[in-house]
């Protein structure tokens, strides 16, 4: 038993080698820029260019949103994912990223769970059980759909009523110790069912006013770093902590305590610095919509790209309902990975961590 136990993952980490090796081959910059990027689309059918894309590997994944949602999603998946195997170094251990926004309450792209808002869990008389349950909801809603990776749960601390997030509640609490603990059961939950998790908006939007939105425009939250530390962090050191979240989503708000130029997003003290550095986060990290309003004054979405990957951004979601803006992005990620920019170094480790994640859902 123990022999065809090691003989499995010798297969396995042979499988992962190869596809790494092939992704990070000179010849094939493309293809392993095309892992880093997550494309959108328009509408209840994907585009054909989209699916020619994955079958050429310039796909890292998909982000679905509401007006992609009918019956017919569970086929549309499996599509992509028979065009993806279709593509250079593909391998079916490592399958295409499939991700959607299912918080629960109001934010849900699926039918499904969870019924329940964060705020309407953190409020309930056991709200570790009630998140647990939730997680669980987020997981089955999301396996009928073929979805494998939600980014949710939100575990920002809000700070009064109505304002950024508590409007449509999703904080779990006031309290960074209840939204803590319900974030950490959420994921743990989600995740023992096979369906990534992600933690967001690191280090935290709980502070937001109602009127500042970062995919709009720019927000800046003047809080001290001890007060993001003791307060906003608290529920992301936790679930870091329990090793429980294997996703992490920065802000694209700037926190000038820590730095004063560039939202949290684009920001190597944050990234580096923060998240991976001071909170020991090893897995993978994710943007917010990367042509969101909050990033206006960093240039467009292949630079802002490339300014996200220098900091250490893993995966970049391209959320524009256009396939065309993947593509854009994975060029500018290729000339910048190319011309020394970002380091080549950086870069092919970032890839290692985006494969490992994928080769979980395995």
């Amino acid at each position: 038993m123990l022999l065809l136990s090691t003989d499995w993952t010798i297969i396995c980490l042979q499988t992962l080698l190869t596809f790494y090796v092939r992704l990070t081959s000179a010849d094939d910059l493309t293809t392993q820029a095309g892992a880093h990027v997550i494309y959108s689309y328009p509408g209840a059918s994907p585009p054909q260019s989209l699916l020619d894309l994955t079958a050429q590997g310039k796909v890292g994944g998909v982000i679905l949103f509401g007006e992609n949602v009918n019956s017919n999603l569970p086929s549309t998946i499996s599509k992509f994912q028979s065009a993806y195997l279709k593509s250079p170094g593909s391998s079916s251990t490592t399958p295409l990223l499939i991700m959607t926004d299912q918080e629960g309450g109001a934010v849900r792209r699926l039918p499904g769970g969870p019924t329940l808002s964060e705020k309407q869990i953190g409020q309930s008389s056991n709200p570790s059980s009630a998140a647990t349950t939730a997680g669980q909801q987020a997981a089955s809603a999301l396996t009928s759909y073929k979805n494998n990776a939600n980014l949710a749960p939100v575990l920002g601390v809000y700070r009064g009523a109505g304002d950024f997030l508590d409007k449509d509640g999703r904080s779990y609490s006031q309290s960074a110790s209840v939204a803590a603990t319900c974030g950490t059961a959420f994921i743990k939950s989600q995740q023992s069912a096979k369906i990534i998790a992600t933690a967001k908006h690191f280090p935290g939007l709980g502070a937001a006013e109602a009127s500042q939105n970062t995919d709009a425009g720019p927000v800046t939250i003047g809080l001290s770093l001890n007060t993001l530390r003791t307060v906003d962090e608290v529920p992301f050191q936790q679930a870091i902590s329990a090793g429980a979240v294997k996703m992490v989503m920065p802000s694209w708000a700037r926190y000038p305590a820590l730095d004063s130029t560039y939202p949290a997003g684009i920001s190597s003290k944050w990234i580096q610095g923060e998240l991976r550095g001071r909170l020991g986060f090893t897995g993978v990290t994710v943007s917010d919509a990367i042509e969101a309003g909050g990033l206006q004054g960093f240039g467009d979405d292949g630079e802002r790209s490339v300014l996200a990957s220098i900091a250490g951004m893993d995966l970049i979601l391209a959320s524009g309902r256009d396939a065309s803006q993947g593509g854009t992005i994975v060029n500018a990620l290729v000339g910048a990975v190319g011309s020394g920019r970002i380091s080549r170094s950086a870069f092919d480790a970032a890839t290692q961590r985006i494969l490992n994640l994928r080769r979980s859902l395995v």
